[in-house]
């Protein structure tokens, strides 16, 4: 029996020459047969025709080579292939015909016919026979999953051209609102209205569905995926257009569905000149330039072409990882700009010191902070000492080396807390009031918002790993609830936010609707192509409610009170709140240290009740340390 896989584990370059081989044979022997079909005798002087039949091969050779014949993995090819192997004939038969009448060699006209057409069948049948050989000696073909594609225009086209050299997927049918291509066909496939998306299901087994329209802004694709939830099929889809950046579509494109798909959240185009005004020509120094939203404003900071930009990091490796990024970013845009990436931490006020007078700051981002809720439950002074403290540290010396603006990256916890986390980043935000009455001359603000999409700990990640080791998926509680935003809207939104103002402003980011965890889970588990387990147990995929983990809240807050004014931006708004002196201010501080340094969390619990507006701890203290 007929065993591919030696075929299969030759080089590349031994395939090939193992085709053009196959392909010389082929077509002497197709010439011969062509003589004896004209003639109707097996019995003809062959050395007559000889130098004609020899000439074939050396003229087709370099044809095919040149169309691109060998490049094709016979596997993969489809029937787009066909037209290849006409026009390489053709073109072919073409040159052998005419160098046959310039050098009056002798072969029957008439054959020149035949031969062209036994060519056409050999080639292509040659390749095709193998193709399914191997298909069907290797399973290659077993299981193609049924594919419907989701826009008939010409991103579809281009995502069905792509499928068919894929023998795992086959596209069955494309669906399409525009009324004008209802039952037409692209290629073989039919177009059917969205309506028609059941009876396909049923008709095909469609176990997917591929959304080929990337021109749809975030509300469109959010009505679409909702409207394509209830079907039990998996959805992928296309990056927008200004992702796509040849304009041309392949397979590689497609991806799962995002939460920002899931959301969606329509951009609003920044303003540029808030985008440049505290960056561009100046000084700048980023903390935490290695963490999530740490990096992404070190990639837009670049874009605005800063004299210098300085990224002071804490983790050697997230340091290495963003200086690589900025470096390619750089060639990429042809910048010329110096880069200084320093290892430090920020609760080291003489590093600070140093790397602010040597570098004369005019502009500082501040996005170094503990940011988990359990992890400080767990290791509340470290939590402070970083987030309150280092704070304090880096905005201090700022203003006693003249840095013009200082921008701190805070947050939805800040707002009522009930965990130390959001309790230490509200002092943070009160240290920069308090500091801004001391320190006119720099410009101190602060900019408050809730989850970012994609930084370390985000759900969905989570939410799709566990779905593919086959659930179940956790969610803390059935009615927990957060906001979230994209990364870089998040950090295009502080530039701009960090550019208005007088100092001691607390700019609130519009986050939009607070979403259901539950329901976020519920939807990636369907658009998953599979189905929640329900109460009879029935379903492919269980939720399990894990209960909330120690200072959780079930539902995330941007405004301590309700006095908000709204700004130019019709993302940024400004909250009026109240703060402490910087004199009472630094004797509370003295007292928080003392109380972290004796580990007395209760005390300091009680403390932070009275100081920090709204805080209320009710879920006990879990410090290791305790």
């Amino acid at each position: 029996m007929f065993d591919p896989t030696w075929l299969l584990a030759l080089p590349r370059w031994q395939k090939r020459l193992l085709s053009i081989t196959v392909d010389i044979v082929g077509l002497l022997l197709v010439a011969i047969l062509a003589i004896w079909l004209r003639l109707g005798n097996t019995v003809f002087p062959l050395t007559e025709y000889l130098p004609a039949i020899s000439l074939l091969p050396l003229l087709a050779l370099p044809v095919f080579i040149r169309m691109g014949l060998y490049r094709a993995v016979v596997r993969y090819i489809s029937h787009r292939f066909v037209f290849i192997v006409f026009s390489a004939v053709s073109l072919s038969f073409l040159l052998w015909a005419t160098a046959i009448l310039m050098f009056d060699h002798s072969f029957p006209r008439s054959a020149l016919i035949i031969a062209w057409l036994l060519a056409m069948f050999y080639v292509a049948g040659s390749r095709f026979t193998i193709r399914w050989l191997l298909l069907k000696m290797t399973g290659l073909s077993m299981d193609a999953q049924s594919v419907v594609i989701f826009g008939a225009g010409a991103s579809g086209r281009q995502l069905m051209q792509a499928l068919e050299s894929m023998p795992s997927r086959k596209v069955v049918a494309f669906l399409d609102d525009e009324k004008s291509l209802n039952h037409q066909k692209i290629g073989s496939i039919k177009v059917y209205q969205r309506n028609a998306l059941e009876q396909l299901i049923e008709r095909f087994k469609v176990q997917e569905v591929l959304l080929a329209i990337p021109s749809l802004n975030a509300s469109q694709k959010k009505s679409l995926l909702t409207w394509l939830e209830p079907y039990p099929v998996k959805v992928s889809t296309l990056p927008s257009i200004d992702e796509i950046v040849d304009g041309k579509v392949s397979f590689s494109d497609v991806r799962e569905v995002s939460i920002e798909d899931l959301l969606g959240r329509d951009s609003v185009p920044p303003r540029t000149e808030l985008l440049s005004q505290c960056i561009t020509d100046k000084v700048v120094m980023v903390t935490g330039g290695g963490g999530s939203i740490g990096s992404e404003l070190c990639r837009q900071i670049i874009l605005q072409r800063p004299k210098k930009l300085i990224i002071f990091e804490l983790s050697e490796f997230a340091l290495y990882s963003i200086e690589q990024d900025l470096l390619k970013l750089m060639q990429t845009k042809g910048f010329t700009i110096e880069l200084v990436v320093m290892l430090g931490d920020v609760k080291n006020p003489l590093k600070l010191k140093s790397v602010m007078e040597k570098f004369q700051i005019n502009t500082i981002y501040h996005a170094a902070a503990y940011k988990h809720v359990p992890i400080v439950e767990h290791n509340i002074a470290e939590g402070f000492f970083n987030n309150t403290f280092g704070t304090f540290n880096v905005a201090k010396i700022a203003a006693e080396s003249h840095v013009d603006n200082f921008v701190l990256i805070s947050t939805d916890k800040a707002v009522r807390p009930t965990n130390f986390m959001g309790a230490s980043k509200r002092l943070a935000e009160m240290s920069l009031q308090a500091l801004q009455d001391n320190y006119p001359e720099t410009r101190f603000l602060m900019v408050r918002f809730g989850n970012v999409l994609g930084s370390s700990g985000s759900v969905i990640p989570l939410f799709k790993q566990q779905i593919a080791l086959g659930g179940p998926v956790t969610v803390t509680h059935k009615e927990i609830t957060r906001y979230f935003m994209t990364i870089p809207e998040a950090a295009s939104l502080v530039i701009q936010a960090g550019s208005m103002g007088v100092g001691g402003d607390v700019f609130v980011l519009d986050m939009g609707e607070p979403v259901k965890i539950s329901d976020l889970a519920m939807r990636v588990i369907h658009l998953s192509g599979l189905v929640v387990v329900d109460a009879t147990g029935n379903g492919d995929i269980e939720i399990h409610y894990t209960g909330l983990r120690p200072g959780e809240k079930l539902y995330e807050e941007l405004l301590i009170g309700d006095n908000i004014d709204g700004t130019d931006h019709p993302r940024i708004m400004k909250a009026h709140e109240a703060y402490l002196a910087y004199d009472l201010f630094m004797t509370e501080l003295e007292i928080l240290h003392n109380h972290l340094n004796q580990n007395d969390y209760e005390s300091l619990s009680a403390q932070l009740t009275s100081l920090v507006d709204g805080f209320q701890h009710g879920s006990g203290i879990v410090d290791y340390l305790k």
